[in-house]
């Protein structure tokens, strides 16, 4: 069921006779705040030190993911999203304090996720902020772990919530940021592929048109 109705309905049939979602429809799909690449954007500038930068813009993208995910948090609930999905090939598991594997509905897993990537961004021998300090070796292992989940939250966001997006007319902004996001996390390899692969023909089609 369409939450707001035929106005904003399945895209046209992809070759497969599949319907193309909302986000890989026109107009929606073009939809976005910055013309060109976002390349230049993401580029370390001279003289900045690379953890800086990582440190910088991780602390950004959780914000803004976060922004995000609250526009459409009310529709998210343990009842629609009773599993943390990307589409129906894709579910996510968290793993909690015995190592164990389980499944819990969306709404509880992104609360997780915003709680423990807070304590880390808060945790001082991570993300140092005293003059003096420095950032820990496996720094890096710990921005990719934050990448991982933020991704899995842009791509729960696009699957289920996307018609909610743009009920707000916010498609530009979350396509902008996503590209933002990609573009970012190409530059410094922060994600592996395979975690890309629900939002796969989104990717590729950001490179086809330039904005990666």
């Amino acid at each position: 069921m369409n939450f707001f109705g035929s106005k904003f309905g399945k895209g046209k049939s992809k070759k497969d006779g599949t319907a193309k979602p909302l986000w890989l429809s026109q107009p929606f799909v073009e939809a976005t705040l910055v013309n060109g690449s976002l390349r230049k954007v993401v580029a370390l500038p001279r003289y900045v030190d690379i953890n800086e930068w990582l440190a910088v813009n991780t602390f950004d993208f959780f914000n803004y993911v976060n922004l995000f995910y609250g526009a459409i948090a009310e529709f998210c609930t343990p009842r629609d999203c009773s599993v943390m999905n990307a589409g129906p090939s894709t579910e996510y598991t968290w793993t909690d304090g015995q190592r164990r594997t389980v499944k819990i509905p969306a709404p509880q897993y992104v609360d997780y996720v915003m709680t423990w990537i807070q304590n880390v961004l808060n945790d001082e021998t991570v993300f140092p902020t005293k003059s003096g300090s420095e950032f820990p070796p496996n720094f890096l292992i710990s921005i990719r772990g934050i990448f991982k989940q933020l991704f899995r939250i842009f791509a729960h966001i696009y699957h289920v919530h996307y018609d909610k997006i743009l009920h707000v007319s916010a498609e530009g902004h979350l396509n902008t940021l996503f590209a933002h996001f990609i573009c970012f996390a190409r530059e410094f390899d922060l994600l592996d592929k395979k975690e890309l692969t629900p939002l796969i023909d989104f990717v590729v089609e950001l490179e086809q048109s330039q904005r990666i």
